[in-house]
């Protein structure tokens, strides 16, 4: 099917031309075709075969040439029903009316006043040279015209709806990958950003103990290194022609971002309890922005304070919470946008699952996700 969507449309429509060109010259089917006028019938002769090739081959252009593919069937329906043939061909006559109507893109109004005159004009041809059809036929037989032209018209119709949906389906999908991007670009951002502050921050105060200040100015460095990691990862998505292979942040990195936060100077305690599902989805990479969230949150507004990080996973859920003590003294941070803990709603909202953060009951702050796990998305 697809090679056969390769070829141009007049290769596709070609059949189609040839069918009926040779079911025109089968002759038990001889005068069997349109009958306009009730002129009397005629034997086929030279004339029959050109009425017959100027109404058949010219339907392999009824898409590429709409024009030139109408006027010339019609044209060969003018000598088919002149000469008294009455060809099954006459019947690509309204194939080629409705294609016209479906692909022509300029002139269509001038297009139908032409085709009503020339019809007004085989009419009285017809009557001239003995048709006995009547008024009422002839009206009927254009009416029947104008219904196949309508037709066409609504064909154009819904394929230009369809091509406005395909339009605006890619759109969306194009706004929600950016969106996507930009969520994973603020999570690795804010939080790897924030922790070479703290630890730059720190370091002012260690000058007169050169080991502390080695230990601090390494983590920097390494912070910075997996800074750029993540973000070369991000950036490879865009490129559609990088690797296929799942290297997303998951929960068992969740280790390494506690270490990396105790390394900025907060005190972090983490629990991890249960076994992972076989298949998280999702949920997987959820579960660690939210973690990676609340800890950069707790570095910049509760720089010290106690934090603890508890993990529970089960076969259908990522259960995690991070509660950070209340600092009792605010200290100075960057102001943040709040879209941080938005996104993360947002996400876990996507697969179903319950998020909140808020004050604790015993004071701090207190970061709650309920992920189900097994959604792709």
């Amino acid at each position: 099917m697809e090679r056969w969507r390769g070829f141009s449309v007049t290769v596709r429509d070609l059949p189609l031309a040839l069918l009926f060109l040779v079911t025109s010259f089968v002759p038990a089917l001889h005068n069997h075709g349109t009958q306009l006028g009730e002129l009397p019938d005629r034997p086929f002769d030279e004339l029959a075969v050109v009425a017959v090739v100027l109404e058949c081959l010219p339907l392999a252009a009824r898409r590429r040439r709409p024009v030139v593919c109408l006027a010339l069937v019609s044209l060969g329906f003018a000598v088919d029903q002149l000469g008294g043939y009455h060809t099954l061909a006459g019947t690509a006559l309204p194939i080629a009316l409705a294609s016209a109507a479906s692909h022509l893109d300029r002139r269509r109004r001038t297009t139908v006043v032409l085709l009503s005159a020339a019809y007004v004009v085989l009419a009285v041809a017809l009557f001239r040279i003995g048709s006995t059809e009547g008024l009422e036929g002839f009206v009927t037989f254009y009416l029947a015209l104008t219904v196949t032209w309508g037709f066409g018209t609504w064909l154009r119709f819904t394929r230009a709806m369809e091509a406005e949906r395909r339009r605006r389906v890619a759109e969306d999908t194009l706004a929600a990958e950016r969106t996507r991007i930009a969520r994973e670009l603020h999570d690795v951002v804010t939080h790897h950003v924030t922790a070479m502050v703290v630890q730059a921050e720190a370091a002012r105060y260690l000058t007169a103990a050169p080991e502390p200040l080695d230990q601090t100015l390494t983590a920097v460095a390494d912070t910075g290194r997996r800074a750029i990691a993540d973000l070369r990862h991000l950036l490879g998505l865009l490129n559609p022609d990088h690797g296929t292979e799942a290297r997303t942040p998951s929960v068992g990195r969740l280790q390494t971002l506690v270490e990396q936060t105790r390394r900025a100077g907060q005190p972090v305690e983490f629990t991890e309890e249960g076994t992972p599902a076989e298949s998280t989805g999702s949920a997987d990479l959820v579960a660690y922005r939210v973690v990676q969230e609340a800890l950069t949150n707790a570095l910049k507004y509760a720089r010290g304070s106690r934090t603890s990080v508890q993990v529970h996973h089960s076969g259908r859920e990522i259960t995690v919470e991070v509660r950070t003590d209340d600092p009792g003294v605010r200290t100075d941070s960057p102001g943040g946008s709040g879209r941080g803990l938005a996104g993360l709603r947002e996400r876990v909202d996507v697969l179903g699952g319950d998020f909140s953060a808020g004050r604790g009951t015993g004071g701090g702050f207190v970061v709650r996700a309920r992920i189900p796990a097994g959604s792709p998305s």
